[in-house]
């Protein structure tokens, strides 16, 4: 297939591009390298890619840009994951959330319509889940507490997504992905934060007690999950939690990147934030049966493969993260 991956050389684009070419698929790229952190991390991401990918330097906001990238690639599906991401950013600039995630998707939806472009991959986010009181979350739960611009922007997203399917039937999959970590991680998430300034013997920001929990979910697992929304047959548009479905308390998390990078925290405890969720929980009983979704790889095991990357690469001292 023909697949262009929006959004691509960023940590999960990169680890999907690489399984997409691995596969033998034709790969394009189009990503903005935007300033969010320093993309010179994203530019080493897909160093490995040279002269295997069509890459397009751009904007998803700019309507001609993107329509030029469909006009020349004849494209059989996209793969749609870049966005502006993070709660707490969307809180301090709002409309550059909503014009990235909301626009942003509405043209590379419309240049699918126009271009004939029949499969569109949306990624999605565990934070439209919002304060959701039942757990596991699951797919068909009501939704109508989000509480961040970020999380509005992907369940906006989701009902665009729905719309278009169903209007100019584009098969569209929307993917809720859950805290996803790993190599190549972005510098301002939190595990590759806290490893970072762990290992550097700097106090890390803990905002509440601890007992927050979040279902991380490793990237082999995501991508395999990805993998399969590609391959899926089923209706027209449809929703899928990609989670690890084990959640772990943030008390946790830290005690296991500390054993990982082989150092104690300092930890400046901080009142809880504004737009965080104090829980996140992936029902994953649906991707299992239709996508044949099987996360592999607990937070026991990825956390030290993550710190293995970490340690061994200039991660530990990334410019800006």
């Amino acid at each position: 297939m023909r697949i262009l991956v929006t959004g691509g050389a960023g940590f999960i684009g990169s680890h999907v591009v690489e399984r997409l070419l691995d596969g033998g698929h034709t790969v394009g790229i189009l990503d903005e390298f935007n300033d969010y952190y320093n993309p010179a991390i994203k530019r080493d991401n897909i160093s490995g890619f040279q002269g295997r990918v069509d890459l397009v330097e751009g904007d998803i906001r700019d309507r001609d840009l993107v329509n030029g990238v469909f006009e020349k690639g004849a494209w059989d599906a996209v793969i749609h994951l870049a966005a502006r991401a993070g709660v707490r950013p969307s809180i301090q600039e709002p409309e550059l959330y909503i014009s990235t995630n909301i626009n942003g998707t509405f043209n590379l939806l419309e240049a699918c319509r126009v271009h004939g472009v029949k499969k569109f991959l949306f990624a999605s986010s565990s934070s439209v889940y919002g304060v959701n009181e039942k757990v596991p979350f699951a797919e068909d739960d009501a939704i109508n507490q989000t509480i961040s611009p970020y999380a509005a922007t992907k369940l906006a997203g989701e009902q665009l997504c729905s719309n278009w399917a169903r209007l100019y039937d584009i098969k569209t999959v929307c993917l809720r992905f859950f805290t996803v970590y790993g190599p190549r991680q972005r510098p301002d998430l939190a595990i590759h934060k806290f490893a970072r300034l762990i290992h550097s013997g700097k106090p890390i920001d803990q905002y509440g007690d601890g007992t927050t929990g979040r279902d991380y979910t490793f990237i082999e697992d995501i991508v395999g999950g990805i993998m399969g929304a590609l391959a899926y047959e089923g209706p027209v548009f449809d929703i899928f939690n990609l989670g690890g479905s084990h959640p772990i308390e943030l008390n946790d998390l830290i005690a296991l990147i500390e054993a990982a990078v082989g150092r104690k925290a300092e930890i400046n405890r901080l009142p809880e934030q504004p737009g965080d969720v104090p829980f996140t929980w992936a029902d994953v009983e649906k991707a299992k049966r239709l996508l044949n979704y099987q996360p592999t790889t607990p937070i026991e095991e990825g956390i030290p493969k993550f710190a293995e990357w970490f340690l061994h690469t200039k991660a530990v001292h990334a410019p800006g993260a």
